[in-house]
């Protein structure tokens, strides 16, 4: 990997119920050869999320134990508050992200060209595994219809690989408890005016059975905080 000056980063993963991946997806995290502090949100697991934890503790990884599952929001917003470092990524517990892209997503950065730069799963020559053709289809409508209220033209709001600058996502207040805060996180740090980017990542996107946990009630409540934040909220 060609040596550039990284900004530092600030991890968040937020887990629930993630005990057949959370140690190979902080292996693979600590395998970025980047200055970073790795911030675990435990949201409430039931299974042995946390013991796994405990085992994997060092000085770059802090846990945050959350009493109850609040939701991936809630526990994205519980990591936002912790974080110290330079640029701030959110990261899922799950195999479906690759860490290698954080290179990738660091470039904007190092330029000074951004102050926000999403992943793409869809403006990319890195390979993806095909599979959920309707997610698809309401990626793209909520994509365009988040798009529509605040004047981006972003391929794939959706995705997780979401990175700021600290200072800007510290900046927001947040409220949505699941995945609504995708189009929550979106629309207001747009209306701040900022500089978004894209990057293409790679995808291994997995099915309900290894656990995917979005479902259609999701849509539904992000069409509703699309509405909320691009029209009625600040």
């Amino acid at each position: 990997m060609e040596k550039m000056n990284y900004p530092t980063l600030s991890v968040i993963i937020p887990a629930y119920n993630e005990e057949r991946t959370i140690a190979e997806i902080i292996y693979r995290v600590r395998a970025v050869e980047i200055e970073k502090e790795i911030i675990v949100v435990n949201d409430g697991s039931k299974d042995k999320t946390a013991d796994i934890l405990e085992g994997l503790k060092d000085q770059d990884l802090k846990i945050i134990t959350l009493p109850g599952n609040s939701g991936k929001g809630g526990a994205i917003r519980e990591g936002f508050k912790h974080a110290k470092n330079e640029v701030v990524i959110i990261q899922d517990a799950d195999l479906e992200y690759d860490p290698q892209d954080y290179y990738d997503l660091m470039v904007p950065f190092i330029k000074d060209e951004a102050d926000v730069v999403y992943g793409s799963r869809f403006i990319t020559a890195k390979y993806r595994r095909i599979h959920f053709y309707w997610h698809y289809v309401a990626n793209q409508l909520l994509t365009t219809l988040c798009n529509m209220m605040c004047n981006l033209n972003l391929s794939d709001m959706e995705t997780c690989y979401k990175a700021f600058r600290r200072e800007h996502i510290q900046s927001i207040k947040l409220y949505e408890k699941r995945f609504g805060i995708e189009p929550e996180m979106t629309i207001k740090l747009a209306k701040k005016g900022l500089r978004f980017y894209e990057a293409g990542i790679s995808y291994h996107g997995r099915s309900y059975e290894e656990g995917k946990k979005i479902s259609l009630k999701d849509a539904f409540r992000a069409v509703y905080c699309i509405v909320k934040y691009g029209l009625f909220s600040s």
